[in-house]
């Protein structure tokens, strides 16, 4: 894959009751806050800072729609499970996010970020029950991989694994894929390019 043009074409938020409708094929990235969904997104569009980190975790509110070569999107979801925001800015992004999950007609697929650091939080595992409860299989990116040494690696995305498959069993013929990524050397990147062309090519 090669991303040459890149527009960051809509923003929507709390406030905001209509969800575009674009026709061409569109893939979520969800995580919690301070995941690196931002330096994911920045790494795949080898853009620097086009998707904007936030000085503030937790100050995202918007849904983000990047248009890709004119022809599918990326999805920026806002971040969740910044502890410092209120249980009412909270539910806000909860509703915004799980409208945009139920009314898109165009979405392919969802990313959902988690650090290889730590086992999945209780917003993560929430946010994997809801996905796999309406029908979703997420493709699992797991980040900061460079934060880890080369043996600690294997280890820590077992833990994760077999804690998403204790919460909701795979299905038959499901598969659960797992990416290493590193923001920081993009380890990991072609192989999510080569997910993102075979989503496309379906």
């Amino acid at each position: 894959m090669v991303i040459k043009k890149v527009d960051l074409e809509c923003v929507v938020g709390v406030s905001t009751k209509v969800l575009p409708q674009n026709g061409q094929p569109e893939i979520a990235f969800a995580g919690r806050s301070n995941v690196g969904k931002s330096s994911l997104i920045n790494a795949l569009m080898n853009r620097r800072n086009y998707a904007r980190v936030s000085e503030t975790p937790g100050k995202t509110q918007t849904i983000n729609f990047y248009h890709i070569n004119e022809e599918f999107y990326f999805v920026d979801l806002p971040g969740y499970g910044y502890a410092k925001v209120s249980k009412d800015f909270k539910a806000s992004w909860g509703k915004m996010i799980e409208r945009y999950l139920h009314s898109s007609k165009d979405l392919r697929a969802i990313f959902l970020l988690l650090d290889m650091r730590r086992t999945p939080s209780p917003d993560d595992l929430q946010m994997y029950d809801w996905l796999r409860g309406n029908g979703y299989t997420p493709y699992v990116i797991v980040t900061k991989a460079d934060k880890l040494k080369k043996t600690q690696r294997e280890k820590a995305l077992q833990e994760i694994r077999d804690t998403l498959i204790s919460r909701a069993p795979l299905r038959e013929g499901e598969e659960l894929i797992m990416q290493p990524f590193s923001a920081k050397d993009k380890s990991g990147r072609e192989e999510i390019y080569e997910i993102i062309d075979s989503l496309l090519s379906t």
